[in-house]
């Protein structure tokens, strides 16, 4: 197929781009031009912000575009703005998420709303915006606005866990590399019993490539996540052993929890979920988390982010109460 992809050169996006050219799929990849790697596959590129896409609706239906895949729809006007640009017709996917659903919702809220594991029909959130007072940047972030513009149009809505591998921006093993990397010896730790699901970009990227290829998620949302769903506690281990650390986690209150920390506290509503419907519909199925745990931790490690946080004294305070 020729696939427009919206937005592919970071991290789920370049995995998806690079996932479909394996396949033997030619790619159109449009974005800002801000961030175009070395290293990716070779594939065509068009330069320009999203508010810019109907500018260049000729050129995309130039490339006579058989699909596409959007992974920076953050909006409503985002998706709209997309769907205005793309030739009518072609094969959708969207990338949304799992903070669609309203246990998303109640954990940070810190309520509980819903028993898991989740799956496609939990409820969703009745309230919108969930970060529009905790981060500006995402005053009208939403992926339920925008599930409910590419949905009615036939797409695949492809709903993610938190997402882990290597060039992850969001760091999201950071919590303990940072600490391995310093040398510290032993972390100050919460219960460590919050269950939430994850998958592997690998794992996302070959999802998405189904979602295309197939007509048998046609106007549908499919999670995508693994099997199991491991504890915090469990998970911050796997990732010391997998770094080679010998650290201990050291339980301290909830209240002395360092920030980044804070999730390996007391959380009141779990967000593990089910992928069956997109193991059912799309044969989708996930790699042993051992061994992709191992492979992120080894790249984080050897490409530890600009502007490390060597600040520890929340650190030592919260374990002199231990």
């Amino acid at each position: 197929m020729r696939i427009v992809v919206l937005g592919g050169t970071r991290f789920i996006g370049r995995a998806i781009v690079e996932e479909l050219v394996r396949a033997g799929h030619d790619v159109l990849v449009v974005h800002r031009g801000n961030l175009e790697p070395d290293d990716m596959p070779p594939v065509r590129h068009l330069h320009c912000d999203r508010p810019e896409l109907a500018a260049h609706r000729s050129e995309l239906a130039a490339y006579e575009p058989n699909a596409a895949v959007d992974c920076r729809a953050l909006t409503r006007a985002d998706a709209e703005t997309a769907l205005a640009a793309l030739p009518a017709g072609i094969r959708l996917v969207v990338i949304s998420s799992m903070d669609v659903y309203r246990a998303f919702g109640a954990a940070i809220e810190g309520q509980e709303t819903d028993p898991v594991p989740l799956d496609e029909d939990s409820p969703v959130r009745s309230e919108r915006y969930p970060y529009r007072d905790k981060s500006p940047d995402r005053y009208d972030y939403d992926k339920l606005d925008v599930e409910a513009v590419y949905l009615p149009r036939g797409a695949t809505s492809l709903r993610l866990p938190m997402v882990y591998g290597p060039r992850d921006y969001q760091l999201r093993e950071e919590f303990i590399l940072r600490r391995v990397r310093a040398g510290r010896l032993r972390i100050p730790f919460g219960a460590g019993t919050w269950l939430a699901c994850r998958g592997y970009v690998g794992d996302i990227a070959r999802g998405a490539r189904l979602a295309l290829e197939s007509a048998s998620s046609v106007g549908m949302a499919l999670n995508l996540c693994e099997d199991r769903t491991y504890s915090m506690a469990m998970w911050s281990c796997m990732i010391l052993e997998a770094a080679g650390s010998g650290a201990e986690l050291v339980r301290v209150a909830d209240e002395m929890l360092p920030e980044d920390l804070k999730q390996t506290g007391t959380m009141s509503q779990h967000v593990a979920a089910s992928a069956r419907r997109a193991r059912a519909l799309l044969g989708w199925t996930t790699s042993d988390p051992v061994e992709t745990l191992r492979a992120t931790v080894r790249w984080h490690l050897d490409h530890p982010p600009l502007q490390a946080d060597m600040d520890f004294s929340a650190d030592d305070l919260a374990l002199e109460t231990a």
